[in-house]
């Protein structure tokens, strides 16, 4: 089988930090807008929580992880075990 492709947990990170650094606090006038921005920030960690029980899913299973940095194609993928950045 080959890898299953996911994205890099560097993507989760820079839309987090840039919704709760830069969008929400330029939101700071608006309630309405500033709810919505919360939700996706809600969203997205739950997203990325999600994409942690898939790895160890396939980790359980021994099924390899390919992560994406882009939707292009990489010609070698990646090694699961030397390639699982953390976000914690």
């Amino acid at each position: 089988m080959n890898p299953i492709p996911l994205p890099s947990h560097a993507h989760y990170e820079l839309l987090l930090q840039l919704l709760e650094r830069r969008t929400l606090r330029a939101s700071d006038r608006e309630p309405a807008l500033q709810d919505q921005i919360q939700q996706l920030i809600i969203t997205l960690r739950k997203a990325f929580a999600q994409q942690k029980q898939i790895e160890d899913i396939c980790q359980q299973t021994r099924i390899a992880i390919e992560y994406s940095w882009s939707i292009h194609h990489q010609e070698s993928p990646v090694n699961p075990a030397s390639q699982r950045p953390s976000l914690d």
